[in-house]
């Protein structure tokens, strides 16, 4: 019986029909979320290709339990041990293609506004089709001619798309926090538990903040060196506590009623694991110490195994994308993209309190539903119209590709890059994380005081 119902979902793969799960017990999907999060299942999958061509061990293990590699690496004319399919030659020309898929998808549906037409049909259905144009993409990025220019020209593209993505994130990070306050406190006006909710989740993230700072000026300075390190952890939580007593104080209070210490408790923890992260991705330093070079500054691995070292760089590989597939999810919801362009301090009338909302948009009833054979509900929410640009969606994947490029292959320095020493030192990304820091702490100050300075423009 389960047989048919599967079948009957698999109509989204050849034909406009929406995606859903072949399980009745799950709960309703929009026919918007189900198809952003199959392009980020696309996504996702091309990613972890990348993964794999950047890690010499993922390589060895393929090679011991796979007994026809040698065989596979000739017939598709990869060189000895498929060595034009490894290494950051090969991530540039798969991200090349997953580029080129969402950039054409973006030129594709610029001014779709309504979900009935042919390229509104081909951006929510034909899953099967996009799948294999987009395995083609990637495929025709390794028949590319000249390819020392094509790389060389590529890096500097991926930059500047890989910085601009990155401020993108960083903005929604902002609007993130100021979202949560906002939804927080039009609970509060119904239930008063939805204060003790801000005051613990504030003492929570504001301790989180502290003892990163403790963390990092006993593990990450030194009294002979480390200089910089004693700089940037002084500066970025000096410039913490300035926003934070900013979004207390009365000249931002008077315009911004809803302002308070839960959005720079939010900024705070990212800043400060943003500063971690480039305190650990800057070169180690040597200080001599009884005539031994002993290296200073460095994570405190309990036994400096091997294990230790695995599981600090999967958990900031694991951040690292969790923040790229948010990005890419949630920049194209109303809200969000209407925050890219301007902050308002205003509140929906229909806002409902909820500890999670980073998905759904205002308005989640809708009469339009759907009973897919006994699978997964479907609401269909775009009869009247699209709920998000489908043009903006697939440039910030197209963004996204970019940084996921730039940063599997260790930014500019990529010759010796392995995705086992993505955490590892290296100045460029030093630079680039301490300069997220400075940008994330700019952009939320600058939320707080604009409302002041142009109160006509921030006007409800």
């Amino acid at each position: 019986m389960c047989t048919p119902r599967c079948v009957s979902q698999l109509a989204c793969c050849c034909g406009s029909a929406a995606c859903s799960l072949c399980c009745s017990c799950c709960p309703k999907i929009k026919q918007s979320t189900g198809t952003r999060f199959m392009y980020a299942l696309y996504f996702m999958l091309v990613t972890v290709i990348c993964v794999i061509m950047m890690s010499p061990t993922m390589e060895e293990k393929i090679k011991e339990h796979v007994p026809i590699y040698e065989d596979i690496c000739k017939t598709l004319s990869a060189g000895e041990n498929c060595s034009a399919l490894v290494g950051y030659s090969a991530v540039y020309k798969v991200c090349f293609g997953m580029a080129c898929f969402f950039f054409s998808f973006s030129i594709f549906t610029l001014r779709v506004r309504t979900s009935t037409g042919c390229r509104a049909a081909i951006h929510n259905g034909f899953w099967f089709f996009k799948f294999v144009a987009l395995l083609a993409c990637c495929a025709g990025g390794f028949f590319l001619p000249d390819e020392e220019r094509f790389l060389e020209v590529w890096r500097y593209v991926g930059a500047a798309g890989g910085f601009l993505f990155l401020l993108i994130q960083l903005m929604l990070l902002v609007e993130f926090a100021h979202r949560l306050n906002q939804n927080w406190t039009s609970g509060a006006e119904y239930n008063k538990l939805w204060y003790a909710a801000l005051a613990f989740v504030t003492l929570v993230l504001f301790s989180v903040a502290v003892g990163a700072v403790v963390f990092m000026a006993m593990f990450y300075t030194h009294s002979e060196a480390c200089f910089l390190n004693k700089i940037f952890l002084g500066v970025n939580s000096g410039l913490c506590i300035v926003v934070s007593l900013l979004a207390i104080s009365p000249c931002v209070q008077t315009f911004q009623p809803t302002s308070g210490l839960l959005q720079p408790a939010i900024i705070s923890v990212y800043v400060m694991y943003l500063t971690f992260s480039a305190l650990a991705s800057k070169p180690v330093e040597m200080v001599e110490q009884n005539g031994v070079n002993v290296m200073v500054c460095v994570f405190p691995y309990n036994s400096n195994s091997e294990s230790d070292r695995k599981i600090v760089k999967g958990v900031g590989t694991t951040i690292l994308f969790c923040c790229v597939l948010y990005s890419c999810l949630t920049s194209t919801t109303k809200r969000s993209s209407a925050a890219l362009r301007v902050y308002r301090n205003s509140v929906p009338e229909n806002e409902r309190a909820r500890c999670c909302f980073c998905c759904s948009d205002s308005g989640d009833d809708y009469d339009d539903e759907e009973k897919t054979s006994g699978g997964q509900n479907v609401i269909y929410d775009e009869r009247e119209g699209t709920v998000y640009s489908y043009a903006y969606f697939h440039f910030v994947f197209f963004l996204g590709s970019l940084y996921v490029m730039m940063t599997s292959t260790n930014w500019f320095h990529y010759e010796d890059a392995k995705i086992e020493r993505l955490l590892e030192g290296s100045w460029s990304i030093f630079w680039i994380k301490m300069a997220s820091c400075w940008v994330c702490l700019a952009l939320y100050m600058w939320t707080l005081v604009a409302p002041v300075l142009f109160p006509k423009r921030f006007e409800a």
